[in-house]
């Protein structure tokens, strides 16, 4: 596990998957994945179908499609694991 992964991981919700870190949200009826790629210091985030949409698939969304809040709450994720969290405003 690389050292900025190691470090985000201890951040509630947070787990190792190889090169990245991952966490879950749900906010209303929204469902996110945000995934933290240390090599290349990108966050990207997916919008997760809900339980009753059993036949779809995760889809990137676009930073600007991401409620402010969860924006918020990863930035201050990555601050607190000593990681740039301008990281999260980075364009792919």
């Amino acid at each position: 596990m690389r050292d900025p992964i190691a470090a985000l991981v201890r951040q509630e919700g947070w787990r190792a998957e190889g090169a990245a870190a991952r966490v879950h949200y749900e906010g209303g009826t929204d469902r996110y994945a945000v995934e933290f790629y240390a090599e290349t210091g990108h966050v990207l985030y997916w919008a997760v179908p809900t339980d009753d949409d059993e036949g779809g698939t995760a889809a990137p969304v676009p930073r600007d499609g991401v409620p402010d809040p969860l924006r918020r709450r990863v930035r201050e994720d990555l601050d607190e694991a000593e990681i740039d969290p301008d990281v999260e405003r980075r364009d792919l």
